[in-house]
């Protein structure tokens, strides 16, 4: 019910047999219930750990897996065994101040999200899977 954006290549790399403006990734925002659980699987694949270098100072926060399979997906052999990326932006609300067009305003410090709130929220979030920052 959602179609994926293609990200083109930005140049030719004869090595990886890529053109330049060949479609080679695609990618997807998800909000809401459903994000939540599809980050759910994402984590159960990395046994709901994560390392602290895996926070940005600015709160957001991502992973990767290397086989799509871990999730649950089935195998197709012509597209074969490929790896995704997850990432997290948290905002609080208030933050479309920066990104309107009219009256663009600074987000102030209080406003924004550090990397130990985000911590701190993904810890209480999937406390019941008992999830784990490591000091890695």
């Amino acid at each position: 019910d959602q179609e994926p954006l293609y990200s083109p290549a930005r140049y030719t790399v004869r090595i990886f047999g890529t053109r330049r403006n060949e479609k080679i990734a695609t990618h997807v925002t998800v909000r809401g219930d459903k994000a939540k659980e599809i980050i759910s699987k994402g984590l159960a694949v990395k046994e709901f750990e994560l390392k602290k270098r895996n926070f940005s100072a600015n709160g957001n926060w991502g992973f990767g897996i290397s086989e799509h399979i871990d999730l649950g997906i089935k195998y197709d052999p012509n597209a074969g065994i490929y790896g995704m990326d997850f990432y997290v932006v948290m905002k609080r609300a208030g933050d479309r101040v920066s990104k309107r067009k009219l009256r663009k305003g600074k987000v102030g410090q209080r406003q924004r999200i550090t990397k130990d709130e985000s911590i701190a929220w993904f810890e209480k979030t999937w406390n019941e899977d008992f999830a784990k920052v490591l000091d890695h």
